[in-house]
């Protein structure tokens, strides 16, 4: 294990993965969401199947155990996606990604109902306070719903990430499921490909000729993307998830940054303090992971014969 190179790989994943929102963002005027899944889901294809290819692992990649479970990922992935794209439309980069946060957090729920994990008192507590923090970042926006276009598209654009939000959880259920029975390169791999595939079904609800910039900037994204993943799964082979996973909330930092020199966008307080609240949340719910897998290692190695 190399937790050091591990996080690093992280931290560049969350950089790429921030940078692809940011060009999809760009274009987000004129290409609809569904345009844009197609894009971020066929160009990340090539650089995946090479990664494949450098690692002899593309036999193990193509070798599908649970067909039908990459399908219901794929969807919900897509679906993902799809919802927030869109939102990029109407929400600073920033709001998008704090938003957005509120997946793992519905993971626990979902879990928990969905594959019968044990739920504690901590986690619930842990789940309560960063839905708190993703309501305060809602809230202002929320609230001028009946304030004219600009507060309902605003609205619009709240209610689309935490859509998106609710999605990636159900995608992260899957994935989960998909664990048991294939390898990490085959869900990668199938990922793009379905998303590919069934983000075509949008084609006739408005696709659009992009201009040589726009067609630029979406396949810049696809490739960001790929690239993202492949050195979002390498910094996992890397260390522990419970050393690598808190540096997933880096990216606020990079929506933060990148939102303000991009497209001018100024964080309020009341999205600063909510986004706080569910990094947080986030962590704790991390580190109890953590203190419950060591537990359990402990537990498992004192019952295990010895000699």
């Amino acid at each position: 294990m190399r937790p050091l190179r591990g996080i690093l790989l992280k931290l560049v994943s969350g950089v790429l993965f921030i940078a692809m929102s940011a060009l999809i963002k760009a274009t987000a005027q004129h290409v609809p969401p569904g345009e844009a899944v197609f894009f971020r889901s066929f160009f990340a294809l090539p650089v995946i199947v090479v990664w494949l290819l450098l690692r002899r692992e593309l036999s193990t990649g193509l070798r599908a155990q649970n067909p039908i479970g990459h399908v219901w990922r794929g969807l919900m992935g897509i679906m993902a996606m799809g919802l927030g794209f869109a939102g990029l439309g109407y929400l600073p980069l920033p709001e998008v990604t704090a938003i957005g946060f509120a997946a793992p957090l519905l993971t626990v729920v979902f879990a928990a109902m969905f594959l019968g994990e044990e739920v504690r008192a901590f986690r619930i507590s842990a789940v309560v306070l960063g839905l708190a923090g993703v309501l305060i970042v809602l809230a202002p926006r929320l609230s001028v719903a009946s304030g004219g276009a600009a507060g309902q598209a605003e609205a619009l654009g709240a209610v689309l990430v935490l859509g998106g939000a609710v999605f990636a959880a159900l995608a992260q259920v899957f994935v989960r499921k998909l664990i048991l029975t294939d390898r990490t390169p085959t869900i990668v791999f199938y990922f793009s490909l379905t998303g590919s595939v069934l983000s075509l079904v949008t084609l006739p609800f408005g696709w659009v000729l992009p201009t040589p910039t726009e067609g630029a900037l979406l396949v810049m994204a696809g490739i960001l993307g790929g690239f993202g993943q492949i050195f979002l799964t390498s910094s996992y082979r890397e260390a522990d998830a419970s050393v690598v996973a808190p540096f997933d909330y880096a990216s606020i930092l990079f929506a933060l940054a990148i939102g303000y020199w991009g497209f001018g966008e100024v964080p309020s307080w009341s999205m600063l303090g909510g986004a706080a609240l569910v990094v947080t949340a986030g962590i704790l719910i991390i580190w109890r992971e953590r203190k419950l897998g060591l537990a359990r290692a402990q537990q498992a190695k004192a019952v295990t014969p010895q000699g």
